[in-house]
């Protein structure tokens, strides 16, 4: 299972955007979203589900959990 600041920095290349505008979009510092896409800081629950909207994903795949049934 990839970890979540994997997904989330491959869906902002997917989408062609960058960090500075998702860092926009979260009303955070580009060097604090900089940070999240390392790993380094985690985003809360609020952020995590405004780029699952911003990138029309459901939160379980942001974060890259697969379903098991």
């Amino acid at each position: 299972m990839p970890l979540k600041h994997n997904r989330i920095k491959e869906l902002r290349n997917i989408k062609g955007v960058f960090q500075r505008e998702v860092a926009e979009l979260l009303d955070v510092t580009e060097r604090h979203y900089r940070l999240c896409e390392t790993g380094a800081v985690d985003l809360p629950a609020s952020k995590l589900i405004a780029l699952a909207d911003y990138f029309a994903v459901s939160l379980d795949e942001l974060v890259g959990r697969n379903r098991r049934v």
